[in-house]
This record gives structure tokens, C-alpha cells and sequence, in this order.
């Protein structure tokens, strides 16, 4: 770490009310009944009926009256401006409660509009502050984020009409505001679009993550006035917006991964085989070590890589792919552990620690999982190095 990085990365007073707080809540709001009973009551209606996944729109609203939304909202822009080790912590608090909200998906959709620094984007700025929901649409048929790839043509001059289709948008069914990468000509256009816009077509996707849903997203001629158009740098503003993105995902996975951790650590305490708990036998001491091990180096590249965000270290992206990385190997080693030290009930639709395991599984994948994240890391250390 450079002589500018603040120590324990600049974590603060205020970033720890913000973290304790946002735990109560939800340990009040969410606890694991109320979460199940929302998202996975029993499986016909989860896989079968087609139904959205449940969430609380009314602890939702606390969550905006908390200025949860204008997190990431520059304080000139009418948001709280919170430094992005804070948003960590806050986000790894979600994560441990698996909380159903559009909260990650709009601040990631903040953050490109805060790159953007325009003045139409800063208007939008000043509406999520205030409440109003988004997420990022742009993603191609090959799943493919990066903006030059964009299934979406844009056409005309100042307002442009949109055409195409743009896929595994998150959350699309809670988000008032979709932010859309388009093509014109040699440009990438960064353009918000409401949801319940004419010509937008939502069609709901089926993950296993029971906590959020997902949505292909066509759009048939969609008109887009000028004030609309955030950017028309749009590939560029993504990638400085990447490593706030990979850090708040990674944030998610480091709380989804703890609270998977002490769940099966409680249970080996109490589950008794031949006499004694099982947590009394080296074949689940060892690997629930490991776990946590996995756990607090990624929860560490993590907060390296939002101080470094902060600080505006020009290796940010770097940072934050290996906090990306870590995260998702950390989260596939402890799911698959947490189920298989649980026993034969490990297995079962009853057992909470499936709804982690689910949520942790989509996020490994979201924007690149370890291995995609290793691999951009070894061709910016020694160049390109093929497929």
C-alpha cells in the first residue's frame, strides 16, 4: 500500500455506525423465517408458478428514508456521499441477510452515473438519491458486458431512438430506470431508459438465485430525449466505474460467505455423532478453518480495493479484480462446504443455507468469476497471453 493509503483503509467511526446500523436493521427486518417465507416458501411456487421473488417493499422504503440509495450520490448531487469503504461494509451486511432489494443493482448503476459526470447524469444522481431504483443493461447475447459488445443500436442525433436487445439485467423488475449501452456508429452511448417506457419489453429470466430476478430486456424503437443521454464516452465511463462494481459484488460474496460460516459452525457444535458434536473431528475442524481463512482474505483484498478506490489509485481496477476473484473462489469453497457439513439435511429444500448458497453462486458468476478475473489480471501484468 502507497504512503497516501489511510490506515485500517480509512475505515472510520462513520463507517462503522453505517455497518452496525444497517445490521440491526436487518437482523430485525429480515430475519431468516421472514426471508424464506418471501423468496422460497415451498418449491412449486419458487420454480413452477413463474412468480417474481418476493421482497419487502415496505423495509425497502426504511432503506431509502436511510439515504441507502444516495450511498454512492456525490453530496453536491443531493446524496450522502459515502466513501466506498463504507459501501463495503454496508453491502457485506446485505449480504449476510441476504437481503431481496434492488439496492446492489442501483448503486452499481450509481456509479456509472457518477463516472459519467455529465449534466444529465447528474441529474439522474439527484433522482436515485431521492429514491428512484436502476440497473445496468448492458450486456450482449454472449454475456459479454463490455459496452463496445452491445446488442443495442442507436440512432438519430441529440434524442435517438433505441433498437435491441440487452441481457441478465439484474433486478429489472424493481428497477424504475434502466442505464443502456447502445452503439451509434463508432460511439457507445450511455442512455437511462424508465422501465415502463413504450416500446420496452421485460422478459423474465429463471436463475436459481431465489433472492433477485433477472430479465431479458428488448427494446422496440425506444425513444430517448437528449436530457436522457448520460454519455456518449459510454466505454469509458464503464471501465472507471468496473472497480466499484467488482467491489461491491465482491462485498456481497464475503457476507454471504460469513454467514454461511457461522451457520455451519453453530451446527457442528450442536449436531452430535458417536458421542460427540461434529465440530469435534478434524474431517469438519479443517475444512471450517479454511473457510474462514478463504473468507477473511477476500473480505481483505476487498477493503484494499475500496480504499484504493477512495484514494484514487490509478491500479484500482487491478485491486478490485483481485478482491473479485478471491470472493468468488472464497464463496464456491464455503457453499460447497456449508452443504456438505450440514449432512444428509444439507441436501434438502428446508435447509436455509441454500438461499446463500444460490445468491452466492449468481454472484461468482456476475461480471466474471475468479478464473475471468485472473485472467484480465495476467494479461494487464504480462500482456495478452491468448484463450
Amino acid at each position: 500500500m502507497s504512503e497516501s493509503m489511510p490506515k485500517d483503509y480509512g475505515f472510520g467511526s462513520d463507517e462503522e455506525m453505517l455497518r452496525d446500523l444497517a445490521g440491526k436493521l436487518l437482523d430485525d427486518e429480515m430475519p431468516i423465517e421472514k426471508l424464506r417465507q418471501l423468496v422460497a416458501a415451498d418449491p412449486a411456487t419458487t420454480y413452477e408458478s413463474g412468480q417474481l421473488p418476493g421482497w419487502d417493499q415496505a423495509l425497502w422504503k426504511q432503506c431509502v428514508e436511510l439515504g441507502w440509495t444516495g450511498l454512492a450520490v456525490p453530496e453536491e448531487a443531493g446524496g450522502v456521499g459515502v466513501k466506498m469503504v463504507g459501501i463495503a461494509a454496508l453491502v457485506e451486511e446485505v449480504g449476510k441477510h441476504c437481503l431481496p432489494s434492488p439496492l446492489v443493482a442501483t448503486l452499481n448503476a450509481t456509479y456509472v452515473l457518477r463516472e459519467a459526470g455529465s449534466d444529465e447524469a447528474i441529474t439522474w444522481l439527484g433522482r436515485v438519491a431521492d429514491g428512484t431504483t436502476a440497473t445496468l443493461a448492458i450486456t450482449d447475447s454472449t454475456g459479454a458486458w463490455e459496452a463496445e459488445r452491445t446488442d443495442v443500436a442507436a440512432a438519430g442525433n441529440d434524442a435517438v431512438t433505441l433498437t435491441g436487445t440487452t441481457y441478465f439485467v439484474q433486478d429489472a423488475f424493481k428497477a424504475e430506470i434502466f442505464l443502456v449501452s447502445a452503439k451509434r456508429g463508432q460511439e457507445v452511448l450511455l442512455c437511462a431508459v424508465r422501465s415502463d417506457a413504450q416500446g420496452v419489453e421485460i422478459r423474465q429470466d429463471h436463475i436459481h438465485d431465489l433472492t433477485r430476478d433477472q430479465a431479458t430486456v428488448a427494446f422496440h424503437e425506444v425513444s430517448v430525449a437528449a436530457e436522457d443521454v448520460i454519455s456518449t464516452a459510454g466505454a469509458e465511463t464503464l471501465r472507471c466505474a468496473w472497480p466499484a462494481i467488482l467491489t461491491t459484488v465482491s462485498a456481497d460474496l464475503c457476507g454471504t460467505g460469513e454467514w454461511q460460516l457461522q451457520t455451519t459452525v453453530e451446527y457442528a457444535k450442536t449436531r452430535k455423532q458417536f458421542d460427540r458434536p461434529i465440530g469435534f473431528f478434524q474431517a469438519v475442524k479443517h475444512p471450517l478453518s479454511n473457510a474462514m481463512i478463504e473468507i477473511d482474505r477476500a473480505r481483505s483484498l476487498v477493503y484494499h480495493a475500496a480504499c484504493c478506490i477512495d484514494a484514487g489509485d490509478p491500479e484500482a481496477e487491478k485491486f478490485a479484480r483481485m478482491a473479485k476473484s478471491a470472493a468468488s473462489d472464497a464463496g464456491r469453497f464455503v457453499s460447497d462446504r456449508s452443504i456438505q457439513l450440514h449432512g444428509g439435511i444439507g441436501f434438502t429444500w428446508e435447509c436455509d443455507v441454500h438461499l446463500y448458497f444460490k445468491r452466492s453462486m449468481h454472484n461468482q458468476a456476475l461480471f466474471g468469476d475468479g478464473v475471468h478475473q485472473r485472467r484480465h489480471l495476467a494479461n494487464h501484468t504480462l500482456g495478452p497471453i491468448g484463450n
